[in-house]
């Protein structure tokens, strides 16, 4: 098996080369890392699925980033592209179906939700890399790859009414230059905790949520001239 991991390892990293820093393989690695941590701490895991979902969760990243059109969904096209290789590599039908439906399942925006316990952690491990310190520097990295602004003072109900699809929260963003770090944290960010479905996942996001929440009362005094 490790055989397989470092093959298919390979075969991601040359896949997300060129990715801005928000996605790239080290996002796929702290999403690998927090994927074990997490599984640790439940029963029933099957390591092999896990594991290689998590490998594979941002295998057509870069194909939806380049897609100006919004139509596509990297979760959906990703399971399809981690199907042929992991036929290639001589996985059984079962597996592959586990670790697709990790992969469908993973994103926060998705209409996809995880039913299995891998798919639950990977969902959980994902969202995790979203917050905390971490969260505040890719948010930033974002912001800057998109020509963002730093922050945002349009009041949140105009926002979405305007710039999110369906005037949801949770709706796709139309112009990511009107996007900010705190706009991003109000609408989505701010929201992980309550969709996390492990413990251990729902335990590491209230410390790093504290620390978010610190940090953008602090940004917004300074963009406003405070001390």
């Amino acid at each position: 098996m490790e055989e397989k991991y470092e093959k298919i390892k390979k075969i991601v990293e040359k896949e997300v080369q060129g990715l801005p820093p928000s996605h790239d393989f080290s996002h796929i690695m702290r999403v690998y890392n927090l994927c074990i941590t997490i599984a640790k701490h439940e029963n029933n895991v099957d390591l092999e699925v896990l594991k290689i979902a998590a490998l594979l969760h941002d295998i057509a990243r870069k194909e939806e980033d380049l897609n100006s059109s919004g139509k596509v969904d990297h979760a959906i096209l990703g399971a399809e592209r981690a199907e042929k290789i992991l036929r290639r590599l001589g996985f059984d039908k079962s597996k592959i179906s586990n670790i697709k439906h990790c992969i469908v399942s993973h994103r926060y925006r998705g209409t996809n939700k995880p039913e299995t316990i891998e798919a639950k952690i990977l969902f959980d491990a994902d969202k995790l890399d979203s917050i905390g310190a971490i969260g505040v520097a890719r948010s930033f990295c974002w912001q800057g790859e998109n020509k963002a602004q730093i922050y945002s003072k349009v009041p949140l109900k105009k926002y979405i009414k305007e710039n999110l699809a369906g005037a949801k929260s949770n709706g796709k963003i139309k112009d990511k230059s009107k996007h900010s770090a705190n706009i991003e944290f109000e609408t989505k960010l701010r929201h992980i905790p309550e969709k996390l479905y492990t413990e251990k996942a729902k335990e590491i996001a209230k410390e790093r949520m504290r620390f978010m929440e610190e940090f953008f009362e602090r940004l917004k005094k300074e963009t406003e001239g405070k001390a």
